[in-house]
């Protein structure tokens, strides 16, 4: 199917989106492809990567697929590179594959701690690196980094997953500074609570029951709504750098 003849406003723009097999990434793949991105799409679930990318192909767009553990530092960077090989540049990296594993710190399995810091923390700022690396050579490009109402404050069963997004922050501000004379943009987006799989990696079962029961009270926010922020951030003028986006759904305190 051919795309109307009207410029996209990412035309020509290559985008790597992490855990796009479901949620915020498979939205954020399909709002970056409307407006004329070629996505990379990486996630573990390889089928429901290459159903993406035949969807996005049959609207004429382009996709690419890279089936990949995020939390193997090593393929984190390899889907960057796999990006750059396929597309041959790189203007923006979405990292929003991450794990809300919620639970009180006297309960918690220290292994859970362990797996949040890998993929919210670790894996971002291997993937980053990576794509930094590849962006500096053009003089352009943009991270944007999907973190957390509860990077900006914590409560009780999240000291863990906040803490991970606290580190998300601090890492982007960090970076921001170091690559704003490159033409390098960084924009952080903290979203409250969205309708996505995130809750179903709770292992704490009380604390499960306890957060899902607190997103029936409310109208969350949906996936598109967070997917729209990514679009509204990376189609701004190249000297505007939205820096930082926090969104709660209306009802959320």
């Amino acid at each position: 199917m051919s795309r109307s003849s009207t410029p996209l406003r990412l035309s020509g723009k290559v985008a790597v989106v992490t855990g796009a097999s479901s949620g915020i990434g498979e939205a954020t793949a399909r709002a970056l492809d409307a407006e004329g991105a070629a996505v990379v799409l990486v996630a573990r679930r390889r089928d429901r990567l290459d159903a993406l990318a035949e969807a996005i192909r049959h609207e004429g767009g382009q996709a690419h697929v890279v089936a990949a553990d995020l939390s193997d530092p090593a393929q984190a960077r390899d889907a960057v590179a796999q990006a750059v090989s396929a597309f041959g540049r790189l203007d923006i990296l979405v990292n929003n594959a991450g794990l809300m594993l919620l639970g009180p710190v006297a309960d918690a399995d220290p292994t859970d701690w362990h797996r949040m810091m890998d993929l919210n923390v670790l894996t971002l700022m291997h993937a980053t690196q990576a794509a930094v690396q590849a962006m500096q050579g053009q003089g352009s490009g943009h991270i944007v980094n999907i973190s957390s109402v509860s990077g900006r404050g914590a409560g009780p069963t999240s000291a863990g997953y906040s803490a991970t997004k606290w580190a998300v922050g601090g890492f982007s501000e960090g970076l921001r500074q170091e690559v704003r004379l490159l033409g390098i943009r960084v924009t952080v987006i903290e979203p409250g609570v969205v309708a996505t799989e995130l809750t179903d990696h709770i292992t704490h079962t009380a604390t499960k029951d306890a957060y899902e029961g607190r997103i029936k009270q409310m109208t969350p926010l949906e996936a598109e709504d967070i997917a729209a922020a990514v679009v509204y951030a990376t189609t701004q003028p190249q000297r505007v750098n939205v820096n930082e986006i926090l969104i709660r759904p209306l009802d959320q305190g």
